[in-house]
């Protein structure tokens, strides 16, 4: 199949299983079809191979951007922090993605299974997120995964397979490093990932680096390097990007409560907080919060 012959019915696939919620009836796998631009938001990446179909989608991960569009993916190996949204989209030409959930796990089976050297990684870690070129192999993959959506009988035995299938095109693809890296339980990554982990879930808490880089095992200085290699961000700034993240979560519903959201994700100084956050999203949390409090009672009263 030619490629251009691959978009379109890939096109076609997305934008006919598209659901509200992105859920599909293959574990992992998610569509997304958006009509129209929006604003960037915080979200988190999770581990995940993303394709994009129709349109184009920008994320930023710390002072790194990632671009991509029509006939590329972006392979992430880490849960990391955030801000995206579709450049191109509209009612004629919505934008249309394909999701699928990296385990950690399945890769690490694939690497067992494969040749000897599947699973080195030279000069590693690598950087958690990846853009390039899907190669036909992979979007034929992909095309066969979605398929099965119009195939009950055939998913629950066939799913699995095409699914290895396109977690091994990614490990031996261009991208391969950041993918293999995610499945060996003692790279380096593995143990940035879990410093990560600890961060997302200890955000309100102080720290000190020396701890945290004995928690992984790694001197300081190995660790600031990998740190920053995997997450293009020190350690201090991802917490504080994790925090004001979960700030604007909370300002969504609490509005009136700003000082009270400041203090919940760890700022003891409401003017740190309030000059930490427009630097991040452009406006003071009082602002933010009643745009979002707007913004989510329009959506809710647009609802049928």
């Amino acid at each position: 199949m030619q490629p251009d012959a691959q978009l379109d019915e890939l096109r076609e696939l997305l934008a006919r299983h598209a659901r509200p919620d992105l859920s599909t009836d293959i574990e992992g796998v998610r569509v997304s079809k958006v009509e129209s631009p929006h604003p960037p938001t915080p979200a988190t990446s999770g581990t995940v191979l993303a394709v994009i179909a129709q349109g184009t989608k920008r994320l930023a991960l710390g002072d790194q951007v990632y671009e991509y569009g029509a006939g590329q993916y972006l392979v992430a190996s880490v849960d990391l922090p955030v801000i995206g949204n579709f450049t191109e989209a509209g009612p004629e030409e919505p934008a249309l993605g394909f999701g699928l959930t990296l385990e950690p796990a399945a890769v690490a089976e694939l690497l067992l299974a494969g040749p000897g050297d599947a699973g080195r990684i030279p000069g590693g870690p690598h950087p958690a997120i990846a853009v390039s070129d899907a190669p036909p192999e992979l979007l034929d993959a992909v095309i066969r995964l979605l398929r099965l959506l119009d195939r009950p009988r055939d998913r629950a035995v066939l799913a699995p397979l095409v699914t290895r299938e396109i977690l091994w095109r990614l490990i031996t693809g261009e991208q391969g490093e950041i993918v293999r890296q995610l499945g060996l339980a003692d790279s380096s990554l593995s143990h940035i990932a879990r410093a990560v982990r600890w961060i997302r879930e200890h955000y309100a808490e102080p720290f000190r680096v020396e701890d945290l880089a004995r928690r992984t095992g790694m001197s300081v200085s190995a660790f600031h390097r990998n740190f920053q290699t995997v997450t293009a961000m020190s350690p201090i700034r991802f917490q504080k990007q994790i925090r004001l993240s979960e700030a604007r979560l909370m300002l969504a519903t609490r509005s009136g409560d700003v000082t009270g959201v400041g203090l919940r994700v760890g700022y003891e100084s409401p003017s740190q907080f309030s000059r930490e956050y427009r630097r991040q999203f452009g406006a003071s949390p009082s602002q933010d919060a009643a745009l979002l409090s707007r913004s989510e009672r329009a959506r809710t009263e647009a609802l049928p």
